[in-house]
């Protein structure tokens, strides 16, 4: 349980800051506050995942820089692949599309983010990863049991909540008859335009959602 607590806490902090991360790039870029993630809360699992993968893949052996750098571009970036991939499978939507930058696999993953991924996994393992294991371990058993359950329920939750909207998102773009990305787009932004702000926050947190219209949207008819 000790452990447990240890790095359900880990992960619920790498994956606020990468949500953290997200909100400032998008600051920057759009000039507005924009709730990312696929989930309803502050946080994008897919960085905790990712962390929590380059430190058990790692482990002690940290003494091979190279080593720690290439492993943590390894790990996300087979994670970040995947993710995309089976998202796409499941709801028919692409959440991101790295198509137009150079050296890119299937526009799911590319040169220019694998090597911000290994920088920092990197400083994670050496220098963040540290303190943040310290400071966990400040806390009492006993209170970090307390908070661990408390989070992991409202982190179930919000997973049920998520994955609620985006059937919804599927079902829409399911039943329109048609075969023309920008149409399926229209109806389902118009679609969510009008639904409640659970629904409105997938739209704000990807704006530029592709609908994958290659599958056989006929299927179900």
């Amino acid at each position: 349980m000790e452990q447990f607590t240890h790095y359900f806490l880990l992960f619920i902090i790498y994956s606020f800051l990468g949500w953290l991360l997200e909100v400032v790039c998008k600051l920057f870029e759009l000039k507005r506050f924009v709730n990312r993630g696929f989930l309803i809360g502050p946080i994008c699992p897919i960085y905790g995942y990712g962390v929590l993968g380059i430190l058990f893949l790692i482990g002690p052996n940290t003494k091979d820089f190279l080593s720690v750098f290439l492993k943590s571009i390894l790990i996300c970036s087979i994670l970040e692949y995947f993710t995309s991939y089976f998202m796409e499978k499941l709801f028919h939507a692409r959440w991101w599309d790295y198509s137009k930058r150079k050296y890119n696999i299937n526009g799911r993953i590319c040169l220019e983010t694998m090597i911000p991924f290994g920088i920092m996994g990197t400083t994670i393992v050496y220098f963040i990863n540290p303190l943040f294991s310290k400071l966990i371990n400040l806390i009492s058993l006993n209170t970090r049991i307390i908070i661990t359950i408390c989070l992991l329920l409202i982190y179930i939750v919000d997973n049920i909540l998520s994955f609620n909207v985006m059937n919804k998102i599927k079902d829409e773009i399911k039943k329109h008859n048609v075969d023309n990305t920008e149409i399926i787009k229209k109806r389902v932004s118009n679609w969510l335009e009008n639904n409640n702000l659970l629904y409105r926050h997938i739209k704000n947190a990807y704006p530029k959602f592709k609908i994958n219209i290659r599958k056989n949207l006929n299927r179900n008819k």
